[in-house]
C-alpha cells in the first residue's frame, strides 16, 4: 500500500532570548528534532507522548501553521514544504485539522452554520443558495440535525462543539486529517462517541489520520500504528497490537503501565518515572530519556551515545540500546 503521507527528518526549532526583556543570549528550543514516518492512504498513525514531547508541533509544521526549520513532507507525491502561498492554499483543501479545544477553535460570533460554511466560502466551492443544504448534510454526517445550524457555540455541549469542528474539517472533503488531541477535553463517555464517529467517517470517506494524543488508552482502538515521541524525537514505532503486547522502549513501557485497568483486582506493575521531561533548550547528551530511565542496564553508554531507531522485527523499531532486554 502506497504512503499518502511521507515525513523525513522533520525539524522545528524556535529561537528565543533569555534574560530581562529578552536581551540575553540567543538560544534555540528544539521542539521537534528529526522526526520521520509514513502513513498509507486510509490508515491511522497515532503520535503519542506526554506534554512537551513535540507532537502538536509536528502536526502544525506539516500544515505549515508554523514553518518547519528543516526536513521534507511529501503528500501524495507533492513536496509541501516547497510550495508557494497559492499552491499551498489550494493543497490545504486536501489537508485539514481538528483542534483539541472546540471552544477556542470556533468563533463565538458565528453560528454553527456560518462556521461550517466558512471553508466553502473561502474556497468558493458552493454558492449562497447551495450552502444551507451542504451545511445540513455535514451536520448529519457528524450526528447533528439541521436545528443546530442557527445556534452559537456557547449553546452547545463540549461533545457537540467537537462534532461541529469535525463537520467544518470535512467541509472541503479532505483526504488527510490531523486530529490534535480531539477528545482530550471531553468526558470519557463522550470520548468514545467521538472516537467511533471518527472511525465511521474514515471508513465512509477513506480518510487518512494523524491522531495526536497523550494517552495510549485512547488510541488503541483507532490507530493502525503508533509512534511514541519523547523530547522532540520518536523513540518507538510499531503496529498497535505489537506495541501493546511487547513494547521495547522503557518510556513506552511506562506509558502503558499508566493505562487504567477496569478490574480493581488485576495485578498492576506501575512504572513511576522520576524527574521531568528535559528542557528542549538544552536536552541531555546521549539518549534523551536516560536521566529518567528505570532500565536496570542503563549506564555510561546511554549518557554518551544517542541510540538510533533500530529494527526489532514485526515492523517494530525502537531507539534503545537495551530494547531486547526485559526490565
Amino acid at each position: 500500500m502506497s504512503a499518502l503521507v511521507q515525513v523525513e527528518g522533520l525539524v522545528k526549532h524556535f529561537p528565543v532570548r533569555r534574560g530581562l526583556f529578552g536581551l540575553g543570549a540567543r538560544e534555540v528550543v528544539r521542539a521537534v528534532d528529526g522526526v520521520s514516518f509514513e502513513i498509507p492512504a486510509g490508515r491511522t498513525l497515532a503520535l503519542v507522548g506526554e506534554t512537551g514531547s513535540g507532537k502538536t508541533t509536528v502536526g502544525r509544521a506539516l500544515l505549515r501553521l508554523v514553518e518547519p526549520t528543516d526536513g521534507r513532507f511529501t503528500f501524495d507525491g507533492i513536496d509541501v514544504f516547497g510550495l508557494g502561498s497559492p499552491e499551498l492554499r489550494a493543497l490545504r483543501r486536501r489537508m485539514q485539522v481538528i483542534f483539541q479545544d472546540p471552544s477556542g477553535s470556533l468563533n463565538p460570533r458565528m453560528t454553527v452554520g456560518e462556521a461550517i460554511a466558512e471553508p466553502l466560502v473561502i474556497h468558493r466551492l458552493a454558492s449562497r443558495a447551495e450552502r444551507p443544504a451542504r451545511v445540513t448534510e455535514l451536520l448529519a454526517e457528524v450526528g447533528l440535525d439541521a436545528g443546530f445550524a442557527p445556534r452559537y457555540p456557547h449553546e452547545l455541549s463540549g461533545g457537540q462543539r467537537q462534532r461541529v469542528g469535525i463537520a467544518r474539517a470535512l467541509a472541503l472533503r479532505p483526504q488527510f486529517l490531523i486530529c490534535d488531541e480531539p477528545v482530550t477535553a471531553l468526558d470519557v463517555s463522550v470520548q468514545a462517541q467521538v472516537l467511533n464517529l471518527l472511525k465511521d467517517l474514515q471508513q465512509a470517506h477513506g480518510l487518512t489520520y494523524l491522531f495526536i494524543a497523550h494517552d495510549l488508552a485512547v488510541v488503541r482502538n483507532v490507530a493502525d500504528r503508533v509512534a511514541v515521541m519523547y523530547a522532540g524525537r520518536i523513540v518507538e514505532e510499531a503496529p498497535v497490537d505489537r506495541l501493546y503486547a511487547a513494547p521495547r522502549h522503557p518510556y513506552t513501557r511506562s506509558l502503558l503501565s499508566a493505562v487504567p485497568v477496569p478490574d480493581p483486582d488485576a495485578p498492576r506493575n506501575r512504572i513511576v518515572l522520576s524527574g521531568d521531561v528535559p528542557s528542549p533548550v538544552s536536552p541531555p547528551d546521549g539518549c534523551r530519556f536516560h536521566p529518567r530511565c528505570p532500565h536496570p542496564l542503563k549506564g555510561e553508554r546511554c549518557a554518551r551515545e544517542a541510540p538510533e531507531l533500530r529494527d526489532f522485527g514485526g515492523d517494530q523499531r525502537a531507539a534503545c540500546h537495551f530494547g531486547e532486554k526485559p526490565m
